[in-house]
């Protein structure tokens, strides 16, 4: 692995840590609502706002962190593009892939 493959797993790795909170208000948001809708899930019972104060977190949240993520991993995929390590198509899935793997090993352990 080169310098800035490393770059891009450390990049990932690093901001799937602040990650955990947008990846965990989709949840709420999708096994209330949606979800419960369906009959998937079971709704929470002390959630009786509405879906407006949810979204209302919601948006900014993921919107700001998507933002971020996208920037510092267009910094690095930049370079790693260059370096020709054979990333193409799949540095995006991985990327994502990455960024998860703390809210995985907080659902494991947890």
């Amino acid at each position: 692995m080169r310098n800035y493959s490393r770059a891009a797993v450390a990049v990932n790795l690093a901001l799937g840590l602040p990650a955990v909170v947008p990846v965990w208000l989709l949840w709420y948001f999708a096994a209330n609502w949606p979800l419960a809708a369906l009959g998937w899930t079971t709704r929470e019972p002390t959630e009786n706002d509405g879906v407006l104060p949810m979204l209302l977190v919601l948006v900014p949240v993921v919107g700001v962190f998507t933002l971020l993520w996208w920037l510092a991993n267009r910094a690095v995929r930049r370079r790693t593009a260059r370096g020709g390590w054979g990333w193409g198509w799949a540095y995006w899935p991985v990327s994502v892939l990455l960024l998860l793997v703390p809210t995985l090993v907080l659902i494991v352990v947890l």
